[in-house]
């Protein structure tokens, strides 16, 4: 049986792994879209992957204060730490399709563990310290993401994709950031890191304020171009990753294509919702997986 599990129990795990499908078609366009060129074998693990991220980055959207954010967290740690003591671990089908994937590919728990650690800061109004800290951040929950993804298609072994899953994932995680900017201004969070802000003369306060100024004009610049200077170093890194792994590296490449659109002169950071459509999407990465192979 699949995932070493009897009959009843196979049927149920199917129907979670069906339910994180769902889960990111409806959530994470982008990586659904790039999902479908993963081999079909390995497809509904990276989809539980990507579910339980989802699931993690949206606490923050379900909470009116941090500690019931802190406590959905504590709740993740507690399934993945010892499972078998919570009843209700596998009534919810991402965790259950997620720790089958982990038991199944001999996943290191303690990259989710860290991914859960990292959000933390979602839940709170503290400015983002630094680029490092940043990179930080966006290492252990895209580039995490990335490399967990690698392990699937490597069937567990290292697939030695450590360097292009880092500064893809920075890239990846920077973009949306960005891309994200007026949601996250309309709710009091300022990702972009401090030492920027510094830089192109403004401070969190007049970020929040919603004042377009030249002083904005240049922390965006400076942004776009820390995403494609890891995105372009993340290239060179992903020469080196076999073939049978890079499909797990679709959802980046459209990094670009969204960078160019948050460069437009009729850019707003504060109001426009910058995306693609989806026959776009599709055709970036027909293109892109063509490339990679």
């Amino acid at each position: 049986m699949a995932d070493g599990a009897g009959s009843g129990d196979e049927a149920t795990l199917a129907s979670a792994f069906s339910h994180c499908e769902q889960l990111v078609r409806e959530a994470d366009i982008d990586r659904f879209l790039a999902g479908l060129f993963i081999p079909a074998e390995k497809r509904r693990y990276c989809f539980a992957l990507y579910a339980f991220s989802h699931e993690i980055a949206r606490v923050r959207e379900l909470v009116s204060a941090p500690l019931p954010g802190e406590l959905r967290f504590q709740w993740w740690r507690d399934a993945l730490n010892d499972e078998a003591a919570r009843g209700d671990v596998a009534a919810h089908p991402v965790a259950a399709a997620l720790l089958a994937t982990i038991a199944r590919f001999r996943l290191p728990r303690q990259a989710f563990l860290d991914l859960i650690d990292a959000r933390l800061f979602d839940l709170y109004d503290d400015p983002m310290g630094t680029v490092a800290d940043l990179e930080g951040y966006s290492g252990e929950t895209s580039s995490a993401l990335l490399r967990l993804a690698s392990l699937i298609l490597a069937d567990g072994d290292d697939a030695g994709a450590a360097d292009a899953a880092g500064h893809l994932g920075v890239a990846q995680a920077v973009t949306g950031l960005i891309r994200a900017l007026p949601w996250h201004l309309r709710r009091g969070q300022v990702y972009v890191p401090a030492d920027i802000l510094t830089e192109a003369g403004m401070t969190a306060a007049e970020l929040l304020a919603g004042e377009r100024t030249p002083a904005l004009a240049r922390v965006i610049a400076a942004m776009r171009d820390l995403a494609e200077r890891h995105y372009r170093a993340g290239l060179d890194g992903l020469a080196q990753v076999p073939a049978n792994v890079r499909p797990v590296y679709l959802p980046v490449m459209l990094v670009p294509a969204y960078l160019r659109e948050l460069g437009r002169r009729d850019y707003d950071p504060y109001r426009s919702i910058v995306d693609l459509p989806q026959w776009r999407k599709q055709w970036l990465l027909w293109r892109a997986a063509r490339r990679l192979r």
